[in-house]
């Protein structure tokens, strides 16, 4: 039977377009629910967001931000928000009617740094870094690639592999919805907002 996987990504602790995002999510009637980390950084709604992934059963990652406020905040060793952020694996993998996917925040293996860009400052497909990753990636041993960090909104073939990245909820105003086995990707726009498919894009161009 076709299933349906809601994806969401670096949330940034603001709750609003992540709730929308998993609002939709229930609409559409998703199976799953997938976010590839950063759940925490720029803004400070970590418990809400935190509260919604929870209650959503959503399957959860840990990312460079994640990272980052486990070791700055020492002091809340012991609340909710600090245990849930370091109890997060650094990748999941899964086969789902019968294709196999694999969920990192940047990159393969684990990396949770550089990312994989793929778009140029406007959002157009730059075809030197198409086949850059489409080289990095030809071991991988999996149909589908999900992937955050980048703040970049694509859902790719690079090879055997389909590579998406669901953007930030925040960020790129976005989340999408994967349709197995068809391999179809469906992005939503959030908050009223157009969607924007290169967010920071200077922020990550130097770093493969």
């Amino acid at each position: 039977m076709p299933k349906k996987i809601g994806l969401l990504s670096d949330v940034h602790a603001k709750s609003a377009p992540a709730a929308e995002a998993l609002s939709i999510f229930k609409r559409e009637q998703v199976d799953s629910i997938i976010c590839p980390g950063d759940i925490a950084g720029y803004f400070d709604e970590i418990k809400a967001v935190i509260d919604l992934l929870i209650d959503s059963n959503c399957q959860t990652i840990i990312g460079n931000h994640d990272q980052a406020y486990i070791e700055t905040h020492p002091e809340e060793k012991d609340t909710a928000e600090y245990n849930f952020l370091s109890a997060l694996p650094e990748t999941l993998e899964y086969e789902i009617e019968g294709k196999r996917i694999y969920v990192v925040h940047a990159h393969p293996p684990a990396s949770q740094h550089g990312g994989i860009k793929l778009l140029d400052v406007d959002g157009e497909l730059i075809p030197e870094q198409k086949k850059y990753w489409q080289q990095a990636l030809n071991d991988l041993d999996y149909d589908v690639l999900i992937v955050g960090h980048t703040h970049q909104v694509f859902a790719e073939q690079l090879g055997d592999v389909l590579v998406i990245n669901p953007g930030s909820t925040q960020f790129n105003h976005t989340c999408m919805i994967l349709s197995l086995p068809e391999m179809t990707v469906q992005t939503f726009a959030l908050q009223g907002m157009e969607p924007v498919k290169s967010w920071n894009w200077g922020k990550f161009i130097h770093n493969q």
